[in-house]
């Protein structure tokens, strides 16, 4: 009897063992950071700490196609810059962040317009772009839950799929938002946009990688509304430079209101 329940206390051991073994098998296979950590690679592979950068916006529907030349100065996650350098009919509209707000300039009438935060999901210019993606506004680091749904293969590669839901005190409109990354070099290949209601709304994919500003990365960005057949807004990177100061007299309304 005694020789039994030694032998039973070895096994009880060694069973216990083997479940912690296990849990923390389960536990590193299914890190709660992993998602976000995917999805901060991504960010700071497309905007960097800050970047300046020159963009070329064609804004495409049924009727008719327009190009934009922007110029762009950000500093995530605190301000933001965009200006309209061409074609003259637009040039020098502006728009400007600092934290949440947002203003417009209007050089036609020389009229400097706050946003509210109503309108930060309308339309920037006229495109499929809003307000709130051209500056920023919301980020999805520190306003969403991150969470990796599968990897799916795509063109002999893994493609994880993760997806952001946002926190309940977050002041945002998507009910969810699922980025598709290639696993390998955690390259964004495309963002689906998702109502409160679970419906699709739009779709970002990223294309042309080459390199630019010192990183390799997709220098083409499309995005395409499922409710508009026919239309599009193409965003293509010219160049840029990443990870270095920006004057702070950038971010101003002075220079908001400079020709």
């Amino acid at each position: 009897m005694r020789h039994a329940d030694c032998t039973r206390r070895v096994f009880l051991r060694d069973v216990a063992a083997g479940m912690v073994a296990a849990s923390a098998v389960g536990t590193a296979r299914s890190q709660p950071t992993e998602g976000r950590d995917i999805l901060d690679r991504v960010e700071k592979l497309l905007w960097g700490s800050t970047v300046q950068g020159d963009y070329e916006m064609t804004i495409a529907t049924p009727r008719w196609q327009r190009t934009l030349g922007l110029k762009v100065w950000m500093e995530r996650p605190r301000r933001s810059f965009v200006r309209i350098v061409a074609p003259p009919k637009e040039a020098g509209i502006g728009s400007l962040r600092i934290g949440g707000e947002m203003w417009n300039y209007l050089p036609n009438v020389e009229r400097i317009v706050k946003i509210p935060p109503s309108m930060m999901l309308q339309p920037w210019m006229g495109s499929d772009f809003t307000n709130d993606d051209l500056v920023k506004q919301s980020s999805i680091l520190d306003d969403y839950m991150h969470k990796v749904l599968d990897a799916v293969p795509q063109d002999g590669a893994d493609v994880l799929r993760i997806e952001a839901v946002p926190k309940p005190d977050a002041a945002v409109v998507w009910g969810r938002i699922v980025y598709w990354v290639r696993r390998a070099d955690t390259m964004p290949l495309k963002q689906e946009f998702f109502s409160e209601r679970g419906e699709r709304v739009r779709v970002l994919s990223f294309s042309d990688v080459r390199a630019v500003g010192g990183r390799v990365m997709p220098t083409r960005w499309e995005m395409r509304p499922d409710g508009k057949p026919g239309h599009t807004t193409t965003v293509v990177l010219k160049d840029a430079a990443f990870d270095r100061p920006v004057d702070d007299e950038i971010f101003s309304q002075r220079h908001l209101q400079k020709k």
